[in-house]
């Protein structure tokens, strides 16, 4: 297994101040995603493409994340963990200014594939650093906290496309400037931040043995969030919304978590976590349902997706929390790539089926794909809480 631990005095500022850097890089992580993950499957669906097509375009980036997410631990030791992430950033910006030069499908892939192999550098590393120093009576609270302001930078995101549009070069360019302002937090925290010690022994099979509601809610979670990214301003657009409507239907669901993560944490703070998980997998399959009955140009609907974004954003840090209860010190850098790997599965799974999904049944598709999978979970969570008491 890994070993990983802090530098002597690292934690010496205390664990809070320790994290005010990766929040507000998560933050600015958050701002960047927010505007570009629209604009790769609007710029499809408007050159015609198929629904099929988009989910298998966006679902590049889990590819890519996958191909290098194992490494990262390894990496991150050998190169420390501000400098890997600031290199990381560096790379997907050119990737995202890769977008200008290419129309085809297939070159989007391979950009996307690319951006991949190099975005989840940011999110995995800053994921093990707050699970190192957090402590356990407060690691609900600390995760909601990180959900919050990413998702605070997501809301914003879709706004800045109100400003910049959606379609054409300017966007993308715009999002590969936003992308670089990671760096600016994490620049003083340099020689600061807590080191991450690896060693090859051991494998992630364990990792997924003895944590699998942990990766199950990583699954689930991951899957209704990339879906609801790649597919709320198609699903939008199909249902005859705008496409800068269809990309505030984003703020709307990411808006839901800034407002609902911090009493999730606190809840998962203080009683079964397990519990929480069960209710916010169910919540979040009855709204997705009900979802497809509402009508698009009702005012409704926006609520229905502050709640959905909310509740399932919630999912992730949950899981999150149980992972960082199951597994201490040595362990923890493999258990949060192992989660992450399986967040990005989920949506690598996720898009494509719900593409083929819309284009079988419409609309529709979207609710009875995400509903599905947050039903599994659900059943999940409470077998878990049966079995172990």
């Amino acid at each position: 297994m890994s070993a990983t631990d802090t530098k002597p005095g690292a934690g010496a500022a205390g664990p809070w101040r320790s994290l005010i850097p990766v929040f507000i890089a998560c933050a600015a992580i958050g701002l960047q995603s927010g505007a570009a993950m629209p604009l790769v499957p609007l710029a499809l669906e408007r050159q015609g493409e198929d629904k099929l097509t988009i989910g298998i375009v966006a679902a590049a980036w889990a590819i890519g994340m996958l191909t290098t997410g194992p490494h990262i631990p390894r990496l991150a030791a050998r190169f420390g963990a501000v400098p890997l992430i600031l290199a990381a950033v560096m790379a997907g910006s050119l990737c995202t200014v890769g977008y200008t030069l290419a129309t085809d499908p297939v070159a989007w892939f391979a950009l996307t594939f690319l951006h991949g192999a190099v975005g989840g550098v940011p999110w995995v590393v800053s994921e093990i650093w707050m699970n190192l120093v957090v402590e356990e009576k407060r690691r609900g609270r600390v995760m909601a906290i990180y959900a919050a302001m990413f998702a605070g930078g997501m809301a914003l995101g879709p706004l800045v496309l109100q400003v910049v549009g959606v379609y054409g070069p300017v966007p993308f360019l715009t999002c590969a400037g936003l992308a670089l302002l990671v760096a600016l937090p994490l620049l003083p925290y340099r020689y600061r931040a807590p080191a991450i010690r690896h060693h090859a022994e051991g494998g992630y099979g364990a990792i997924f043995v003895a944590a699998p509601l942990a990766m199950l809610a990583a699954f689930a979670g991951g899957l209704g969030e990339q879906v609801a990214f790649s597919f709320l301003p198609v699903y939008a657009v199909s249902a005859g919304v705008a496409p800068e409507t269809g990309a505030l239907w984003l703020s709307a669901f990411v808006v839901g978590n800034v407002a609902l993560q911090w009493p999730i944490g606190w809840l998962a703070d203080h009683v079964d976590r397990r519990g929480v998980l069960a209710g916010c997998t169910l919540i979040s399959a009855a709204l997705v349902i009900g979802l497809t009955f509402v009508p698009a140009q009702s005012l409704s609907i926006v609520g229905v997706i502050m709640l959905w974004g909310g509740i399932s954003f919630a999912i992730y840090p949950v899981g999150l929390a149980l992972l960082g209860q199951r597994f201490h010190g040595g362990d923890i850098a493999r258990a949060n790539t192992a989660f992450s790997l399986i967040y990005v599965v989920g949506g690598l799974v996720g898009r494509p089926l719900t593409g083929a999904a819309m284009d079988a049944v419409g609309e529709p598709g979207l609710g009875w794909t995400l509903g599905f999978f947050y039903a599994i979970a659900t059943a999940g969570a409470l077998l878990a809480m049966r079995r172990r008491g």
